[in-house]
């Protein structure tokens, strides 16, 4: 599904779910603001547990294996822009809204949702500047380790894990995770930080992540559930994200997806945080 923690929105290239994975903590704030924060949840059966493997492939290898199956490298490297739009909810709080993801080559996002009772969120990095505007932030601009992430979450080929953006991958465990076995990788990015995916053992299809980013909050860590993988021209899209942060779940569905379609003038920032930029 994708989402930075004031709308991180975290990798929005071809690796579409995860673009929406913190459209949940771009709302945070406002939740907490509006209603207490719900007490964490008991480790359900469907969290990862600890299970040790025999013979583990790669971690490289179950992510060309995933790549293989939505398409293939070169499908994904021929395209060079993509929109998708959906639906979000954040069910314990009755809040329904929309959502619309923009991505472009190299290093471009941007997302708006629309949450009845909060109004209007923007998101975006055009490759240089990373910024928000909310009514419940108002425009502001990323900076430091903030800045950083969108630059690294922008990254419009993620989905191929490119070694540079990493200092290593590894395959932990065969888990459960969502019911079905899994692998477990654990990634360490260039700079620092790590994030740990899941992938199915029977489908090899990416099905989860956990990811942890700075916010103006503190590090906020999102699980996520990926599925409903549908075709969109030539490449397997999940098209259904359950992520949970802060205690908060929401469910995002994406209804239509497009690729090569984005006039470059989309990343452009709005004047109000243009007006910030010195």
């Amino acid at each position: 599904m994708a989402l930075s923690p004031r709308g991180h929105r975290c990798r929005p290239g071809l690796a579409l779910p995860v673009a929406a994975l913190f459209v949940l903590t771009i709302t945070v704030p406002g939740l907490l603001a509006q209603a207490p924060q719900p007490a964490p949840k008991p480790r359900s059966a469907n969290a990862p547990s600890a299970k040790a493997g025999a013979a583990l492939p790669s971690a490289r290898t179950i992510i060309d294996r995933h790549v293989a199956k939505v398409g293939g490298r070169q499908a994904i490297l021929a395209r060079n822009s993509m929109h998708a739009k959906g639906t979000v909810a954040i069910a314990s709080q009755g809040m329904t809204g929309s959502i619309e993801l923009f991505a472009g080559k190299p290093n471009k996002s941007l997302q708006r949702i629309s949450i009845a009772g909060i109004g209007d969120i923007e998101e975006g990095f055009d490759g240089t500047i990373g910024w928000s505007l909310s009514p419940l932030t108002g425009p502001a601009l990323a900076q430091g380790a903030e800045l950083e992430q969108k630059r690294f979450d922008a990254d419009f080929y993620s989905e191929l894990h490119e070694a540079a953006r990493y200092e290593s991958m590894t395959t932990l465990e065969k888990t459960d995770f969502d019911g079905r076995p899994c692998y477990k990788l654990r990634l360490v990015r260039r700079g620092g930080g790590e994030e740990f995916e899941f992938y199915d053992v029977e489908s090899g299809l990416k099905t989860g992540s956990i990811v942890t980013r700075d916010s103006p909050m503190g590090p906020i860590t999102a699980t996520s559930i990926e599925g409903g993988y549908k075709r969109f021209g030539p490449l397997l899209q999940a098209t259904t994200l359950k992520s949970t942060a802060m205690g908060f779940e929401q469910q995002v569905t994406l209804t239509s997806i497009e690729y090569d379609t984005v006039s470059p003038s989309t990343f452009e920032p709005p004047a109000a945080i243009k007006a910030l930029v010195k």
